[in-house]
């Protein structure tokens, strides 16, 4: 037990501190839909503000796919080319109106009395209906920072490497691929593939620096 326990904290460790921003990919390498699918799915174990989960996903992994995404990330151009995928990451400004299905389920599967739903579903509504837009947006942007970062562990856990990007057309990408942009918030783009190179280690700072005890 002590053995397994040690083994799955030093695959941890790797996946941590062998986590690299990876700009150029082994264009040979494709990653399955279904292995993409239990990436996602692994990822959105991710906390979210009321659990109203408001990552969006766009997987871009087709050539016409990456032929719409590329003039929208003009210095990204390796990562667009040579990964098995971009995905387009974006918080959903409108994710209260799946709140009654989690929430039901929740109550299904025995995680949740229906007494506690049925008090929590209209508090939470009525929050979001006078929750300004500003307050909405930085709530779905900081529950899209939580996912991308378990997506990028995700994907280091199935064998694959990621680059979180933030130099987009963030306000065109929604409209390119026909979602409403009114409504989906773009958090990151973050490709994925199998490393070409190994990267390089990068700095942190001293702990002392950027913590605090008191």
């Amino acid at each position: 037990m002590v053995t397994q326990a040690k083994t799955l904290n030093n695959d941890f460790q790797d996946i941590i501190t062998g986590r690299r921003s990876i700009r150029y990919y082994d264009p040979s390498v494709k990653i399955s839909r279904e292995e993409m699918k239990e990436i996602l799915t692994e990822a959105t174990l991710a906390p979210s503000s009321v659990n109203a989960q408001p990552w969006r996903f766009l997987v871009i992994d087709s050539p016409e796919g990456k032929e719409t995404l590329a003039p929208l990330a003009k210095f990204n151009q390796s990562q667009v080319e040579t990964s098995a995928a971009v995905i387009a990451i974006f918080g959903d400004l409108k994710s209260e109106e799946n709140l009654d299905e989690i929430y039901d389920k929740a109550v299904e599967l025995g995680y949740m009395p229906q007494e506690i739903r049925d008090m929590q579903i209209p508090k939470i509504k009525a929050h979001y209906a006078a929750a300004s837009e500003e307050l909405n947006k930085e709530t779905v942007l900081i529950d899209g920072g939580l996912v991308s970062m378990q997506l990028m562990l995700a994907a280091r856990a199935h064998g694959y490497d990621t680059n979180a990007i933030g130099g987009y057309e963030k306000d065109k990408i929604a409209e390119a691929f026909g979602l409403d942009k009114e409504r989906y918030a773009p958090v990151m783009l973050l490709s994925i593939g199998k490393a070409a190179n190994s990267g390089y280690p990068s700095v942190r700072l001293p702990i002392e620096k950027v913590a605090q005890f008191r």
